[in-house]
């Protein structure tokens, strides 16, 4: 096996109901560069640490869940990773899978800098969501729903190419 067949992930959360609605497969990546003070996943922050994963393995494990209804990125931040990412992205798509993406850039730097970071063009061709925005200890709330603060927002990302203006998603009420 090749390094490209790879993605380098912190965990997998095999069924989860808190990262996206419905029954949802949640791979965590390694290696963040935000830093967000009280972050609840630090040890996701180094480059080095967490494991390196098959991705066509991972592909399979969640083809052969029927209970799954999505998949979620998390971190530290796919975005780090955005080639591999959208590779996996791009598989759960074509098994009618949505697809979920927390990150801490703001979608508006993520459309700016899509063509000068490797992968994130192509990425935000196959997610659904992204959550955007740094965690922000002075802005969390705990009764938001799929978000940690109110600085982070939920966003139709298709819908927000399309129409060019993000599209806000509400799942608090």
């Amino acid at each position: 096996m090749d390094d490209k067949d790879f993605v380098r992930l912190s965990g997998v959360a095999y069924e989860s109901l808190v990262n996206g609605p419905g029954i949802r497969r949640v791979l965590f990546s390694q290696g963040c560069l935000h830093d967000c003070k009280s972050c609840f996943n630090i040890n996701t922050h180094s480059f080095d640490g967490g494991k390196l994963e098959n991705m066509d393995e991972l592909i399979e494990d969640i083809r052969k869940n029927p209970m799954i209804k999505g998949v979620t990125f998390s971190g530290g931040d796919p975005l780090e990773q955005a080639d591999k990412f959208a590779y996996i992205a791009e598989k759960i798509k074509a098994m009618g899978l949505n697809t979920w993406c927390y990150t801490g850039y703001t979608f508006e730097y993520v459309l700016k800098s899509k063509y000068e970071r490797r992968g994130w063009e192509a990425l935000l061709k196959y997610i659904d969501v992204m959550v955007d925005g740094k965690f922000d200890e002075d802005k969390k709330n705990e009764r938001l729903k799929y978000r940690g603060s109110s600085n982070q927002r939920i966003i139709d990302v298709q819908e927000s190419i399309n129409t060019e203006s993000v599209k806000i998603l509400n799942y608090d009420e």
